[in-house]
């Protein structure tokens, strides 16, 4: 149901697909975006609800494009109801959420299941992907038009990489026929083997094993290879490495359909975050170098890395109370991706306009999804912050059931005060609408 006319005026709007960058007012108008005018104080008539944006930044509702749920399977970690409350304090209006759940999204039912399930829980949209084989068994590919027609945003394999270079290279084939994004993570498990950090020096002194950056990059190169074999459109869901970005590089300055994403863990975090044994800290791709997370973030300013993700993965208390290697990997991040994301601004490393591409333009081009500006016609999915405001991570505070962030007392400054979504508030700093 439509709401009133409503106008966010006297804010700083951030929109990089218009060019918008300085104070001006939004207006809404049937949940859509009516249009933006470059003043503070535009002419109203008497009936339209205003929201006094003065001070503040306003830009496109972000769009995630990696986000684990429990639900099917296990919903005592995460559901998709409580994902989509965690993503609206984050200002997050719509995320990709990945198919490794029990069952996994392999079929048309199950796409289904989480369409509808979104439409009747979630506060923010949610957009299935589907699985690139059948159980993630690495033998038999799904029906990949079927599962697009049925909703299916992307295919992937979770956290896992295809060993079976003809099956990869038929599955790249078959995605192109059909426009879909094949999305992969770079993980070779022979060379990575019981390694659960960044293999070097903290490692060795930490008496844990390592990683090598080759676990990454071998894959990746594979991959990109086959995507210029193929033409089909590939995207390195998940990179850490100065060399796999140089390969994306290569890549893209060649012609090819591929993208790439880093998560905001590893353009803010290094291994020497690990310190003495903290779980929390144990991700996949484990936390490099603090050179391979410079590398990062020069290439996420150039464009080279496209998007940010927040790699969302909630654990309970059962799988990361444990030593170190023996705790799963894996962070909550919906809440705190955009504060995060701040520190590369106030730092000067990536101007805020790239960011907000970066995490909201850049994958609803990629995925094809609508948002990621504020153009006229556009659905008014909004998030207003203000940059400049001090705040700690505070576990209590957290939305998502699980609480094993990364940044658990991190002090950030830049948070979300309101999401709108289709021109709905879902949340106001402190609380989530539903």
């Amino acid at each position: 149901m439509s709401g009133p006319p409503l106008a966010i005026v006297g804010g700083h709007v951030v929109d990089p697909v218009q060019g918008i960058d300085g104070i001006a007012s939004v207006l809404v108008r049937d949940d859509k975006i009516a249009g933006i005018e470059p003043t503070a104080k535009p002419e109203l008539p008497d009936a339209v609800q205003v929201i006094d944006a003065t001070g503040k930044h306003v830009f496109p509702g972000l769009i995630d494009a990696r986000v684990y749920v429990g639900e099917p399977g296990s919903e005592y970690r995460e559901t998709i109801a409580s994902a989509s409350r965690a993503a609206a304090a984050g200002g997050v209006t719509g995320f990709i959420m990945m198919p490794e759940t029990d069952p996994v999204i392999d079929n048309v039912a199950l796409v289904d299941f989480v369409t509808r399930t979104a439409r009747d829980t979630a506060l923010v949209h949610v957009y299935p992907s589907a699985a690139v084989t059948t159980g993630f068994a690495g033998d038999a590919l799904t029906e990949f038009g079927l599962l697009k027609a049925a909703g299916a945003v992307m295919v992937s394999e979770g956290k896992r990489s295809i060993a079976n270079n003809l099956l990869l290279r038929h599955a790249m084939t078959y995605a192109r026929d059909f426009d879909l994004v094949v999305a992969l993570e770079a993980h070779d498990p022979h060379l990575a083997a019981n390694g659960v950090m960044n293999e070097g020096l903290i490692a060795t002194h930490l008496g844990l094993a390592g990683i090598p950056r080759e676990a990454e990059i071998i894959p990746l190169e594979r991959d990109l290879r086959l995507a210029a074999l193929t033409g089909g459109r590939y995207h390195a869901a998940k990179l850490s490495t100065r060399d796999s970005a140089k390969a994306v590089a290569y890549y893209k300055d060649n012609h090819h359909r591929v993208t790439g994403a880093a998560s905001i863990n590893h353009l803010c975090l290094n291994e020497t975050d690990i310190g003495r044994y903290r779980t929390f800290f144990r991700l996949s791709p484990p936390l490099r170098s603090e050179e391979d997370r410079v590398a990062m973030v020069e290439a996420l300013a150039a464009g080279t890395i496209d998007l940010i993700v927040s790699s969302h993965d909630p654990q309970d208390v059962d799988t990361k109370r444990h030593p170190f290697s023996e705790a799963a990997d894996g962070a909550i991040g919906l809440e705190t991706m955009f504060a995060a994301a701040m520190r590369l601004y106030h730092n000067g490393d990536v101007p805020l306009p790239r960011l907000i591409d970066a995490m909201s333009a850049r994958p609803a081009a990629i995925f094809g999804l609508p948002g990621g500006s504020l153009k006229k016609g556009a659905r008014a999915d909004i998030a207003i912050a203000d940059l400049e405001l001090p705040w700690v991570v505070a576990e209590d505070d957290l939305v998502s059931r699980s609480k094993n962030t990364a940044f658990e007392g991190a002090r950030f400054t830049g948070k979300v005060l309101q999401t709108l979504v289709a021109g709905r508030t879902v949340y106001t700093s402190g609380t989530t609408s539903g």
